[in-house]
């Protein structure tokens, strides 16, 4: 379920197994406020004051492991003289944090810096220019960080093969001359325009071989993604644009219990026919001055619980297990 308003989910009486902060879409520039395509106020200053209360927040509990960025810290209108100054401003406030904090590309990322320059910049645990990676902070848990832009338009080379065979899937499923348009394009077609992205066919075989391994260490998986990967928890116009073959193999194991999700900025909850939780987060980018979303996540063995500030919902979700869980 998901809180109509902040309170109604309280803390289990058991001590969760560990706790981690979360945060989406900050895009913090230094310009004055703004209006999405839709005309929803955006706050382009006073989103880092957000994530000072957030981080400030989560150094006072005490007990928050690590943290997670759902990508898109700074804005497409920021100047692109000052991106560079921009995307350090946002990650010192990070580095303010008493943890580790796990970033992913968000569109907004991309259209700033090139790809190979922001994994440096947000010190991504890969070995290579990669920015996919799983973690474990305990036995119990897996969590994999997708890279929703693998497949796409944004970040690579106009050059690069991928840059052209995405331009190719757009051309073929978007008629527009804006390919950031979805005007004409219907129900989940919505979703082929330019700011998203697909997991290439390389991170899906590396996707199954991650959770093939957790299954068997009966781990429980939490799938991290900018782009939302559910129809029932974000607009369509907002999902990435090969949902449909990531949730495929998801379903071919038990493991992944949540997928957690930026980038549509209202946020959203829903769980699917398989039992697993699709939870779109609400963006920092859009609070009003005084106001916050941001939030921390207690980890147990059969739940997740979010506690969200005040622009942020409480959710409780708990695991379906599998028959097999239950011999």
């Amino acid at each position: 379920m998901m809180a109509a308003t902040n309170g109604l989910v309280h803390a289990s009486t058991t001590k969760p197994l560990f706790t981690f902060g979360v945060v989406a879409d900050v895009q913090y520039a230094d310009i004055p406020d703004g209006r999405s395509f839709l005309g929803v106020p955006r706050y382009y200053r006073h989103s880092i004051s957000v994530l000072q209360r957030a981080v400030s927040t989560w150094n006072k509990q005490g007990n928050i492991k690590f943290s997670i960025n759902f990508g898109d810290i700074v804005d497409g209108f920021c100047p692109k003289d000052k991106s560079l100054w921009a995307v350090q401003k946002v990650l010192d406030e990070f580095d303010k944090f008493d943890g580790p904090t796990y970033h992913m590309f968000g569109n907004h990322c991309l259209y700033n810096l090139p790809r190979s320059k922001l994994v440096s910049l947000l010190k991504m645990p890969t070995s290579s220019d990669r920015a996919y990676y799983d973690f474990s902070p305990c036995p119990e848990y897996r969590f994999v960080v997708l890279d929703a832009y693998d497949f796409s338009v944004l970040g690579w080379p106009r050059d690069h093969p991928v840059t052209a065979a995405a331009r190719k899937l757009l051309d073929e499923k978007n008629p527009n001359t804006d390919k950031n348009s979805p005007e004409g394009l219907v129900g989940l077609d919505r979703r082929f325009v330019m700011f998203n992205g697909a997991v290439g066919k390389e991170q899906l075989s590396w996707l199954n071989d991650v959770l093939q391994n957790a299954a068997e260490h009966q781990q429980n998986v939490v799938l991290c993604s900018h782009l939302p990967m559910y129809p029932g928890a974000a607009s369509p116009v907002g999902l990435m644009w090969n949902y449909d073959e990531v949730m495929a193999i998801v379903r071919q194991y038990n493991c992944v219990k949540a997928c957690f999700a930026g980038h549509d900025h209202k946020g959203g909850h829903s769980v699917d026919s398989y039992g697993v939780h699709h939870r779109t987060l609400e963006a920092a980018l859009e609070c009003p001055p005084g106001t916050s979303a941001f939030g921390h996540i207690e980890a147990y063995h059969n739940k997740l619980l979010l506690v969200g500030s005040d622009g942020m919902a409480d959710t409780e979700m708990c695991f379906q297990f599998p028959e097999r869980a239950l011999l």
